[in-house]
């Protein structure tokens, strides 16, 4: 029960239910950002031995086992906790805390990655101006969307994903154009970019670690569960979705990227292969523009991970775990977290000067402790607790896709970074202290709202 609970639901200001499936899709596909292709390109082509496609393959086939794990218990526990309340209902309330806990790493770092990059891009156009100018600018624009409503986020990111598909699209018919003029393979039809006789299952393995981070995003749109009408129904398919239509657009775009780019050897740097195989393709002006609008990018990505933190934070300040009264607040007329809202803000001003690599550290080690115990939390409360196990049907949906789910995520665990695990176990000391704190040393439970507020 929480520990604040000073008035019924009947009482209290709630999310505004009002998004539709098609504007939750818009805010995954906003936050997944399918411009960032171009970023990675380099780096696994250079891995893979020109083999992307098939790379993007394996980590969409990795990402859907997690994205069915979210929907089964998107279904049951239609809240805006995520895989916080997952685990804490399926598991158990401490085991769901750590999870809860490291999940801001993900959830709370990712507007300050997109701020970084935003302010990177920005100094690239206006190298005289101060970089707290953008900063302030940019986090300014993302606070106040965010404290207005759920809608004018979800609007907003909608235009923004459409330009920058649109964006993709021109650059796809430039890249056609190239290809049947000769540029690299030199047709249009050919497996090469799939499998060839140099093609090795490792390599692209080890690719699609890297490139399985390209979907972080699919997962946020499950703390919109709560703002959205028949959750049940519609977020488990949004959520299946994003990750879906994302993985298509990586795959054909990095079929007809490795028919132009056979290789590395174009690239001065094929660790920051976007702006080389802009100007490749098509000339100084376009990649003037895609600098530009790929501020406008960050920003949508940012918004919409600004939503998702200050939602897992008002569940976890509804629940008790967090002081109520900061974090369990809902303003009366916008209907969000304006609270939490404000604090993702200041949070993100330390963009000014805090390292990109550090950020990127922190937001994979809570991704993946998010995805790990979303598949085994299908396990534990399908499969265990409610003994869905007795045909091979209900074994197939309850234990061997979440299977699959966790190996999945436990290949990237193999792969992550000395620091990503470095820092991930030091922020989830630091959830532990807290956590004996809150239960006196584990003698009380742990704090969980009694009321369906949903």
């Amino acid at each position: 029960m929480s520990v604040n609970s000073a008035a019924p639901a009947s009482q209290r200001a709630q999310l505004r239910k009002t998004l539709k499936l098609w504007q939750v899709v818009m805010m995954g596909l906003a936050y997944m950002q399918p411009m960032t292709i171009y970023d990675t390109f380099g780096i696994v082509t250079n891995l893979t031995d020109g083999h992307v496609a098939t790379a993007y393959g394996f980590a969409l086939i990795g990402i859907l086992f997690t994205a069915v794990s979210y929907g089964k218990l998107l279904r049951r526990f239609p809240s805006a906790g995520s895989a916080y309340t997952y685990a804490q209902k399926a598991i158990s309330p401490h085991v769901g805390f750590m999870v809860g806990w490291s999940s801001l790493l993900d959830y709370l770092f990712m507007p300050m990655i997109n701020i970084l990059l935003a302010r990177t891009y920005l100094e690239a156009i206006f190298p005289g101006v101060p970089a707290w100018i953008f900063v302030a600018g940019l986090v300014a624009l993302m606070t106040m969307f965010n404290l207005r409503g759920i809608n004018i986020v979800a609007n907003l990111n909608s235009i923004i994903v459409v330009v920058q598909v649109a964006i993709m699209a021109v650059f796809l018919g430039l890249l056609i154009h190239g290809v049947s003029q000769g540029e690299g393979a030199g047709t249009l039809v050919s497996t090469r970019p799939f499998w060839s006789e140099n093609a090795h299952v490792v390599p692209m393995i080890t690719g699609a670690t890297i490139l399985y981070f390209s979907f972080l995003g699919f997962d946020g749109i499950s703390s919109l569960s709560e703002e959205t009408p028949d959750a049940g129904r519609v977020i488990p398919k949004a959520i299946f979705l994003t990750a879906l239509i994302g993985g298509v657009i990586f795959i054909v775009v990095s079929y007809f990227l490795q028919l132009y780019f056979p290789d590395v050897a174009r690239f001065t740097s094929p660790e920051s292969s976007q702006p080389e195989i802009m100007l490749y393709v098509a000339g100084k002006f376009f990649q003037s523009i895609i600098l530009v609008f790929s501020c406008v990018t960050v920003l949508a990505s940012g918004m919409a991970a600004h939503a998702g933190v200050s939602r897992l934070m008002y569940v976890m300040g509804r629940d008790g775990v967090f002081p109520e009264r900061f974090f369990g607040y809902i303003h009366p007329q916008w209907r969000t977290p304006s609270l939490n809202v404000l604090l993702v803000g200041v949070v993100a001003l330390s963009s000014v000067s805090f390292d990109l690599e550090v950020a990127t550290a922190l937001i994979n080690f809570g991704a993946l402790v998010a995805f790990t115990f979303v598949n085994l939390s299908v396990i534990s409360q399908f499969y265990l607790s409610e003994v869905r196990n007795r045909t091979l049907k209900d074994t197939f949906h309850y234990l061997v896709l979440p299977l699959l789910g966790a190996l999945a995520v436990g290949a990237l665990w193999l792969n992550l970074e000395k620091s990503s695990m470095t820092l991930g176990l030091i922020w989830a000391s630091i959830g532990l202290i807290y956590l004996a704190f809150v239960t006196r040393t584990f003698r009380e439970p742990v704090p969980q709202c009694s009321e369906e507020l949903l």
